[in-house]
């Protein structure tokens, strides 16, 4: 064995980072205010259809897609709103 045994400095090996503040080109990522009150307005429609309009199965059908869509869209939404505003 060589005493001087030829060692590469860890820098060599480091990959290259990521470019920081890379923001997503989505439409929610965009615009997420206005796709935080377009989900709360699907909300209050998905209520409103429960409360009043759900006397058959098609309008309950209804009111539990627009509860899900705006209730994940909001959601998603104030992810995209909460990174914007800190950048």
């Amino acid at each position: 064995m060589p005493t001087n045994k030829h060692k590469r400095k860890a820098s060599a090996h480091s990959k290259t980072k990521a470019i920081k503040g890379f923001q997503s080109s989505g439409l929610i990522s965009l615009h997420p205010k206005a796709f935080a009150i377009g989900g709360l307005f699907f909300v209050a429609l998905g209520l409103y259809l429960l409360a009043f309009e759900s006397q058959n199965n098609a309008m309950f059908g209804v009111a539990m897609l627009s509860l899900i869509a705006g209730g994940s869209t909001t959601i998603y939404a104030n992810f995209a709103l909460a990174k914007k505003k800190t950048d």
